[in-house]
């Protein structure tokens, strides 16, 4: 490691240590954290101030194992990470009590081991790391840090990166907090990709132009994968010493517990290779053991017996600098590009949009049986009167029906009828969404309204649990991406896909500036499309728009279908307002069902139809959700709606 004169006394310690051969990391503090019985779902980072015997004992243990490093169990003791588990308020104690058992632990092994503070990503929860804000990064960061160093650290360890714009944020807040030694590691795909799409040759050239001292390699798939991504970021490292902290393999789900493939053996074995990618600093992540770290330390000794009898030998030009052994072949991981292959020509429902044609969708709820023939029979019934395509709803307030990708393909297949898909991330992790979205394209499903999901809890099931590993902020990039031609990690699908994307909206929700900046989201994330919730009067309409015109002006900047659900009793009416979230139905309204007695259905229907008419000047298209399978009186309104167009035309 090259030592700059102009570096602080921590940073120039921390090379000349370096300088005088490999350093040692410990491995996995998770992974034996689980294995004495923590639970899964345990606040890990917490346990440093319920169980602090338990996290003193892993450090002890990876110290005895010959760690000349060891973390700090802070990994995801964030404020975004620990807020959800009522944490908040114990970011600063956690963080503080982390550092001050490493450093306890060094003094009673007696051992020289630096302590570095772990900093992990900040993703939101429901976002994903490619929404999120970089500055909530490193505020997130400069939280943590400034209670690290209260706890005494040696060096800051900012790791798993995976989306270059929050590390680089992360580092910024880094060095304006403190002077010590700065290690980044980051997370790659098989295909030499972080999740923001970044290779590795960029990502090194970026942080060793922001100053870190160190960059690495931690987490992945395996050793292998780790080497291949540190050989590709060694041409560009320029000096700056390389880490490597793989996982022990992948790992697998045996009796409840989750068991890892790679040997403390087949460590020791990856040494030779992991310092000829150009490591300069080694160790493990998950699935690792003080067991592995043990073989590693006898590894390195050897290595190091073996450079230091060739420098007495003469056998090196360079003092303490081995030749690197001739390392078994290995795949890069990176894909050839791709030949540019044209997208699918748009969807019948986007062509309508962009012909300035008024658009009339109905909603369709899925079956809660196996049969699916009356619901075929609705969609009939709706084409015969005049809609352009049907949206198919997603077990709508938690309850269970039958899939809407089976029953858009069905009326698709069965009717020529264009659906529109609600999907949902509650049910789905990011694996489940993208191949459902490859599987939906090739069965020619391509309009999607991406949505969140409600809780299982609203449903038929409420000790059910949701998934939400994104939002639908988070959709509709995967969506967006896909689009592009490449799936959330970056990797090639074969050809663009041609989803047009929905979005939804409220606009009649109490906090507007919230709705308006989760629409700003989604349409920034690469919404084609806005479906609003149901609205009653025109003005609710231009309540919203009063607030969005300072973003947006009179118009928003995509076509808006708005949401019409027809009444039919004035039961129906007071049900909608106080018992579904996100419709709002104002007192006049309320009142003429009151008024209409058994007429209900009739003045119902003539209030939507006032509507709409009313919301043709502002709007592209309308999308009718029938109560409790009335398709009848949704067949009828579409009718009437169409045959008024064609008067006006005429």
């Amino acid at each position: 490691m090259a030592i700059n004169p102009a570096a602080s006394p921590a940073r120039r310690a921390f090379a000349e240590r370096l300088a005088a051969g490999p350093l040692l990391y410990d491995g996995a503090m998770g992974t034996l954290l689980y294995s004495r019985g923590t639970p899964q779902r345990a606040a890990l980072d917490e346990l440093v101030l319920s169980r602090p015997e338990v996290v003193s004992a892993v450090h002890r243990e990876y110290i005895a194992a010959g760690a000349e490093i060891i973390e700090t169990d802070t990994f995801t003791a964030s404020r975004p990470h620990l807020a959800p588990l009522g944490l908040a308020d114990r970011v600063g104690p956690i963080n503080r009590r982390a550092a001050q058992l490493a450093r306890e632990a060094r003094e009673v092994a007696g051992v020289d081991v630096l302590v570095a503070g772990s900093i992990g990503p900040v993703s939101s929860p429901l976002h994903g790391p490619a929404h999120l804000d970089p500055e909530i990064a490193a505020a997130s960061a400069t939280e943590q840090l400034e209670a690290l160093l209260e706890g005494g650290i040696d060096l800051v360890q900012l790791e798993t990166a995976s989306d270059l714009a929050h590390v680089l944020a992360q580092v910024e807040a880094a060095r304006r907090l403190s002077d010590l030694p700065l290690v980044v590691s980051l997370t790659f795909g098989e295909d030499l990709r972080m999740a923001d799409g970044t290779k590795p040759a960029a990502a090194v050239a970026a942080l060793r132009d922001a100053g870190v001292d160190v960059i690495g390699v931690n987490c992945g798939s395996g050793p292998i994968a780790g080497i291949d991504a540190l050989a590709a970021m060694a041409p560009l490292a320029d000096g700056t010493p390389l880490l490597i902290m793989p996982n022990a393999g992948l790992s697998g789900r045996v009796g409840g517990s989750f068991v890892w493939a790679a040997e403390p053996a087949y460590f020791a074995d990856e040494v030779p290779a992991f310092l000829a990618a150009g490591a300069s600093l080694v160790g493990g992540c998950c699935g690792t053991t003080p067991a592995h770290i043990a073989a590693m330390r006898q590894a390195l000794d050897r290595e190091r017996a073996r450079g230091a009898s060739r420098a007495a030998q003469g056998a090196s030009a360079a003092a303490g600098v081995q030749e690197p052994p001739t390392p078994r072949p290995r795949t890069s991981g990176e894909a050839p590009s791709p030949p540019a292959q044209e997208s699918p020509p748009p969807t019948g429902l986007a062509q309508a949009l962009s012909a300035g044609r008024f658009v009339i969708s109905v909603e369709i709820d899925p079956p809660r049986s196996v049969n699916i023939e009356r619901t075929l029979g609705s969609a009939r019934l709706i084409r015969d009167a005049g809609a352009d395509l049907v949206n198919i709803s997603d077990s709508a307030m938690a309850r269970v029906r039958m899939g809407a990708m089976a029953v858009g393909f069905a009326i698709v297949k069965e009717l020529g009828l264009e659906s529109l898909i609600h999907f949902t991330t509650r049910d789905r992790n990011l694996m489940a969404l993208e191949s459902e979205l490859l599987g939906a394209h090739a069965l020619g499903i391509r309009d999607i309204l991406a949505l969140t999901g409600d809780p299982p809890r609203l449903g038929d099931y409420p000790s059910g649990t949701g998934i939400w590993d994104i939002d639908s902020i988070g959709l509709i990039g995967i969506l967006g991406r896909l689009n592009r031609g490449e799936d959330q990690a970056g990797r090639p699908i074969g050809a663009p896909a041609g989803f047009t994307i929905a979005c939804a909206l409220d606009p009649t929700a109490e906090d507007l500036d919230g709705e308006i900046d989760r629409l700003a989201g989604k349409i920034e994330a690469g919404a084609h499309l806005i479906m609003t919730q149901p609205i009653y009067a025109t003005e609710q309409w231009d309540r919203f728009m009063s607030r969005a015109a300072a973003r947006w002006g009179d118009r928003l900047p995509l076509p808006v279908l708005f949401g019409v659900l027809p009444l039919h009793t004035a039961r129906h009416a007071e049900f909608l307002h106080h018992e579904v979230p996100g419709i709002n139905i104002p007192d006049d309204v309320r009142a003429s069902m009151q008024s209409a007695g058994e007429r209900g259905a009739e003045v119902g229907l003539e209030l939507a139809l006032e509507l709409l008419g009313h919301m043709r000047k502002h709007v592209d298209g309308t999308y009718i959700m029938p109560s409790f399978g009335r398709y009848e009186q949704s067949a009828e309104l579409v009718r009437r709606v169409r045959a008024e167009m064609v008067e006006t035309a005429t």
